[in-house]
């Protein structure tokens, strides 16, 4: 559900011009500005420890939908119909966990952020809060993704361990499963419906 703002945007103009021959730049980001006006997609930061070079690192802000259900009720969809394309129901999942976080982050003076690098290495969110004390959190549905994200994170860690760094206070997959508990790597494993409790 999220759009990066840098050689992802070229792709997406290409797209739409392969339909609509007028279609041209300064459409796409008048558009973009709109839809950021009308709190429709926020921007989202990268996250730029000094772990990698540089060049390694996505350093654009992605555009993120601010509700997941505005995508799902233009596309038509039905809870039955999203059961059946899990991948997509992923994305989206991400994307009401991003909501989620932003919103209970905002309360406590916190913000969001993201971190990518070229090597496939990812967090979905960095949570900062204003003493700068952070925790790195993977969004996943459940089941095997679980493990999944508990790796991103651990290896996240090591790599900033590595550079002498300030860990995060936490790691933690928010997951659409019924029951939070602590890994016994320490990764902690939340349910959504948990936040804010």
């Amino acid at each position: 559900m999220s759009i990066f703002l840098d050689k992802y945007n070229q792709s997406i103009i290409e797209d739409i011009r392969a339909n609509d021959l007028s279609f041209s730049e300064s459409t796409f980001y008048e558009y973009i500005n709109a839809l950021q006006r009308l709190y429709i997609i926020e921007n989202v930061p990268a996250w730029n420890p000094a772990i990698r070079s540089k060049t390694a690192i996505r350093c654009s802000a992605k555009l993120e939908l601010s509700d997941p259900s505005l995508v799902v009720a233009a596309l038509g969809m039905s809870p039955e119909r999203l059961l059946q394309d899990l991948p997509f129901m992923g994305f989206v999942f991400e994307t009401l966990c991003i909501r989620d976080l932003r919103v209970h982050s905002q309360s406590l003076g916190g913000s969001i952020s993201y971190y990518h690098d070229r090597y496939g290495l990812e967090c979905d969110c960095v949570l900062h809060l204003r003493d700068g004390r952070y925790a790195l959190i993977e969004c996943k549905l459940g089941g095997s993704g679980i493990d999944e994200g508990a790796d991103h994170l651990l290896e996240l860690k090591r790599l900033i361990e590595q550079h002498h760094m300030q860990v995060p206070s936490f790691l933690m997959v928010l997951t659409g499963s019924d029951l939070a508990y602590e890994r016994p790597d320490g990764v902690k494993v939340v349910p959504i419906g948990c936040l804010g409790v």
